[in-house]
């Protein structure tokens, strides 16, 4: 006589031993679990796709200015030219950069309210994105900016080029102040020397120490000099820097990177992003991963595929280490799932194997 119980009781345990189910728990659970401690962390991933693809991240191209330094640079040195003394420049400037939305500007500003308590605006002034700023005052027509702006506009800095050599190989964004008679608006001559120094993150040194420990090719991107940015990189321990970018420029340099076309070294290049400004977002969107500082704009947030909530730098490594952690773990559920139903499906086939135990042991 045929036991049609016991049949159906262990074919039961064959069918819940050999169900794909745990393929369907090894993934999920392990990506919940992976989300969860990175928001106990501060990391907040946009989603699934983000969180796996973090993992092999290899290539991390680190925005300077709000990133690795706090975005708040100082005025420290203030060297008038031509007749001016540093009062004279350090309103003249100030003046010209009256309501300037540029942290650089903003900077110039503060010091000169610090010394005068109240600063005239001018009346003109304009703009030129990685070069500096031209204005209009009650006596002269101003400019404000690096080196290849008093070039463009015809400005002799030849004498001064070795003080500014020098202030920018101490890791300072360095600017000319030039001036020109509204009765002759060509003639501009150099009246001052201007430099800002931005101040490193406390904790960005260890936190990009962790990152080289992790195996990852740092390259450290602004728009500064090619010496300012040097200096800096030094200091916090990057090798590869690209200096001089242009504010619309960041996406490019990431397609580059994406494309083999500046980093060689990897057969398939996967890029993270990271940044804090309104300038950032397209970069930030570009990259294989964007990572967000949470303290930054909501812009360059919203283009982030992660997000440090605390700001803090050490935050890239972390979320690196849970994806790759993650990862890893389901690799593992996998293969555990692979084993258990090789030395399972047998036993429940011979009838040894209750589906209630076959059942835990999937969940297992």
């Amino acid at each position: 006589e045929v036991d049609w119980m016991g049949a159906m009781i262990n074919a039961i345990a064959v069918m819940v031993i050999a169900c794909p189910c745990a393929i369907g728990l090894a993934t999920p659970t392990a990506i919940l679990v992976g989300a969860s401690k990175g928001a106990e962390n501060g990391i907040l991933y946009k989603n699934s796709e983000v969180l796996e693809k973090a993992g092999h991240i290899n290539i991390v191209v680190l925005d300077k200015t709000g990133t690795i330094t706090k975005g708040e640079p100082e005025l420290k040195h203030i060297i008038p030219l031509n007749g001016f003394n540093r009062d004279e420049l350090l309103l003249l400037a100030s003046t010209a950069e009256n309501g300037s939305e540029h942290p650089i500007g903003k900077s110039i500003v503060k010091a000169g309210k610090q010394k005068f308590n109240s600063i005239p605006f001018p009346s003109q002034f304009k703009a030129f994105g990685g070069f500096g700023i031209s204005a209009t005052t009650d006596e002269y027509i101003v400019l404000i900016g690096n080196n290849k702006m008093m070039t463009n506009s015809g400005v002799d800095i030849e004498d001064i080029e070795s003080q500014i050599t020098h202030l920018q190989d101490e890791g300072k964004t360095v600017m000319t102040v030039a001036i020109a008679q509204k009765s002759d608006p060509e003639s501009f001559k150099p009246v001052g020397i201007i430099a800002v120094a931005d101040t490193i993150k406390p904790g960005a040194i260890e936190a990009i120490g962790e990152l080289h420990r992790l195996g990852l090719d740092l390259v450290m991107m602004t728009g500064d000099n090619e010496r300012t940015a040097r200096a800096i990189a030094k200091e916090v321990g990057i090798d590869r820097v690209i200096s001089e970018v242009p504010p619309g420029g960041k996406a490019d340099a990431i397609r580059k990177m994406q494309a083999l076309e500046s980093l060689g070294n990897y057969s398939s290049p996967v890029v993270a992003m990271v940044g804090d400004g309104i300038n950032d977002a397209p970069a930030l969107a570009r990259a294989d991963v964007g990572i967000s500082i949470g303290t930054g704009s909501d812009v360059a947030i919203a283009a982030g595929g992660i997000t440090l909530v605390s700001g803090e730098l050490s935050g890239v490594a972390k979320a690196i280490s849970l994806s790759r952690g993650t990862s890893e773990t389901i690799v593992q559920n996998l293969i555990w799932a692979l084993f258990y139903n090789i030395a399972l499906i047998p036993v429940a086939g011979f009838g040894l194997l209750s589906p209630m135990f076959a059942a835990g042991a999937m969940a297992f």
